[in-house]
């Protein structure tokens, strides 16, 4: 019986694969015309592609000279409108071209899906004018953005406090910072609000309300050693940033020496993020295999989004001292049937010194046992060799930096799992 549902399943499966792809082969037919049209055009170089029209409820300018005048174009598959379908995130592969440097592959995203770009559009039209369409640019002089111009000269907590993850619990330090590393100005390395023109305050905001992953890369950047991709500039509501290499997922099943090299990286940084010289604790709220990439040629782990990203200001913790602010906090291990679960409290991470959370995120989500992607389990550290398998030591640290049997072991577990790691890369290389 059940080789019997079983084969009736494998049919109903095939037969619908045909039928999509069946489905497919007829709208290429049929828009034959239309699919070598959109590969010849640029449409990178099209205001209305870029929504343009938008701005200032937009993500920037910066690149809109380069956009325009043709030095970015699709990849060949990119241009073909047809496959949006697929292209949920609305992430794009481009090429971008200097003159005298060659072309380089460059990503570019809407920051969103067509639907969640549409959503911010209606709730900028509601809040103006209580309806759900309008027109975008003077329905925004109406709004919460449209009270922070003029001579306003700070951004400061009390006005966008919460708005987004990135501000949940923000310190002035943190804001300053934001609006000083700014780089949809021409006039960057002032932290006065009111130094910036209307449209660029108003497209700072909207970054930092709706998606602020852009001001993350800008305000922490790779230049200076962070673990982020590196921020190029905007058009509209494109941002581009530098194509680093393929997803970790695509190492999942690597040899062993390169996956423990990755999962050395992973958690340090991890640390990096956790106990820096700044201050700034930056929690990653959203940990899983496609957040990250591997760039080719250095082997170097890299943060490829971001949206998700808290960051807690250790010295005002320090100075406000909220209640228990210097007790340790362990995160509670989260063994959901889902993919990527994590369990945290953002009041919690906004108020305390001491916090296992990135450790925690980077253990479960993608190196113990209790990591799941794609159907598959067992983390990047799968399939250890024999002796290190029969050792039990790894198993046993990645078990307590997942989910502790001590009172504050993962604190402990992950300081020697990264020192484990490190002395297993070097034994390998």
């Amino acid at each position: 019986m059940l080789r019997l549902v079983s084969l009736k399943l494998g049919r109903l499966y095939r037969y619908v694969k045909l039928a999509v792809l069946g489905s497919l082969a007829a709208a290429l037919v049929l828009n034959t015309h239309s699919l070598l049209a959109s590969l010849q055009r640029n449409e990178l170089a099209e205001r209305r592609f870029l929504q343009l029209n938008k701005c200032p409820a937009c993500w920037g300018t910066s690149w809109c000279r380069k956009f325009l005048n043709g030095q970015l174009r699709l990849e060949s598959w990119g241009r073909l409108r047809l496959l949006d379908f697929f292209n949920v995130k609305n992430v794009y592969f481009a090429r971008y071209g200097e003159p005298r440097e060659g072309s380089r592959r460059v990503v570019l995203k809407r920051l969103g899906s067509a639907q969640e770009l549409a959503d911010i559009d209606a709730k900028i039209c509601r809040r103006a004018t209580g309806r759900g369409r309008c027109d975008l640019p003077q329905a925004l002089h109406a709004t919460e953005f449209a009270s922070l111009n003029g001579d306003v000269r700070l951004l400061t907590p009390d006005a966008v406090e919460g708005w987004s993850d990135l501000v949940h619990c923000p310190s002035q330090r943190l804001l300053d910072r934001l609006v000083r590393r700014y780089a949809e100005t021409k006039d960057s390395g002032s932290f006065l609000l009111r130094n910036l023109k209307d449209s660029e305050r108003m497209q700072l905001l909207i970054t930092l309300a709706f998606n602020p992953e852009p001001l993350v890369l800008q305000s922490f950047p790779s230049d200076e050693g962070w673990p982020f991709a590196k921020y190029l500039g905007a058009c509209g509501r494109m941002v581009a940033v530098n194509y680093v290499g393929e997803e970790l997922w695509s190492y999942f099943h690597a040899p062993w020496e390169k996956r423990v090299d990755l999962a050395w990286q992973l958690m340090e940084i991890a640390e990096q993020l956790t106990n820096n010289d700044f201050e700034f604790a930056l929690y990653l709220l959203d940990v899983s295999f496609d957040n990250f990439a591997v760039g080719p040629r250095d082997g170097k782990v890299i943060i490829v989004d971001a949206e998700n990203v808290l960051v807690a200001d250790k010295r005002l913790i320090r100075q406000n001292k909220p209640e228990n602010w210097d007790v340790w906090y362990e995160s509670k291990f989260d063994d959901c049937d889902k993919e990527a679960c994590l369990s945290f409290s953002k009041e919690i991470l906004c108020a305390r010194v001491t916090v296992d959370h990135n450790y925690y995120a980077i253990c479960q989500n993608l190196l113990s046992r209790h990591a799941t992607w794609r159907g598959t389990s067992g983390g990047l550290l799968h399939d250890p060799p024999a002796e290190i398998a029969k050792d039990g030591r790894l198993e046993a640290l990645l078990d307590e930096c997942a989910n502790p049997k001590k009172r504050y072991g993962r604190f402990q577990a992950a300081k020697e799992l990264r020192e484990y790691l490190a002395q297993l890369s070097n034994n390998v290389r």
